[in-house]
């Protein structure tokens, strides 16, 4: 048999040679198409869910929050296993589906249920989000911020609206979470004696707020030859300007929000932590 190979070879070379230089190119070729990766999937498909929760307990975030979101999540198929942690002002649910399953339906499946207990939370309570998908290796690389000028305030709006998005940009990076320093607020801190001093209710003074730091739509005028659209740029971006609002007008004066309470610039209530090593 090997003789026969070997004389085969020897009669018919140029047809040899074009099998091989054939064989050769498609296996270069195959190199190229091959679906390998360096960190390939270990775990099963997984889906989480995040809902903030401002203001509510530990206690409370589990039974107003987490509860209702695993009972509308439970009935979808695939499901292995479903883990939750209810922390003040956050829940967190991880779903864990089963292997071999398509990790976008699933998430699809998971987002239909989701549009529906939306309406169903608490008021305040932010609409549940699931966080990007991500593979099995997680986090592949953490970034510290470090600064002698800037405060921790000043460092997580660089991080939030410089860093981050130019991040996203990069090729391949899924998702960046930022965590630690100090989210910036404008924060209205009433003052209930001057409440009542100037009979204004604590609803009254967030509609005001609200109105002042709001962006509205200004609708267009029409001409013969063209739609001219207008836009306002009203709103207040800072503390000084937040306290000059008009909340009602008393006695022939004007009461304004800084009458009533302290506008400042100040950091949101921290639900964690992050340091440098």
């Amino acid at each position: 048999m090997l003789n026969a190979i070997v004389a085969f070879s020897i009669r018919y070379r140029g047809l040899v040679v074009a099998l091989g230089g054939a064989f050769l190119a498609y296996g270069i070729l195959s190199v190229y198409r091959v679906p390998y990766s360096d960190f390939p999937n270990f775990a099963p498909p997984q889906v989480a869910i995040q809902t903030e929760a401002p203001g509510l307990s530990s206690e409370q975030v589990e039974i107003l929050v987490t509860q209702p979101i695993e009972n509308a999540i439970n009935g979808v198929s695939g499901i292995e296993s479903l883990r939750s942690k209810s922390i003040q002002g956050l829940s967190v649910i991880t779903v864990v589906f089963r292997f071999g399953t398509d990790i976008y339906r699933d998430r699809q499946a998971v987002s239909e249920r989701l549009s529906t207990v939306a309406g169903e939370l608490p008021s305040g309570v932010l609409p549940p989000l699931m966080t990007p998908l991500t593979t099995t290796t997680s986090w592949v690389m953490h970034v510290g911020l470090t600064s002698p000028t800037q405060s921790l305030m000043g460092l997580r709006t660089l991080a939030d609206w410089t860093l981050k998005p130019r991040l996203l940009a990069v090729s391949g990076v899924a998702a960046v979470e930022v965590n630690g320093g100090e989210v910036r607020q404008l924060q209205v801190q009433f003052d209930p004696e001057r409440l009542v001093q100037y009979g204004v209710s604590v609803e009254e003074v967030i509609a005001a707020a609200r109105h002042a730091t709001g962006v509205r739509g200004g609708g267009f005028i029409e001409t013969p030859n063209q739609r001219i659209v207008l836009q306002t740029e009203g709103q207040s971006l800072t503390a000084a300007e937040l306290s000059r609002t008009v909340l009602v007008h008393h006695a022939g004066s004007n009461i304004l929000l800084g009458d009533v309470a302290r506008v400042t610039d100040a950091a949101a209530p921290s639900i964690g932590a992050a340091s440098i090593r």
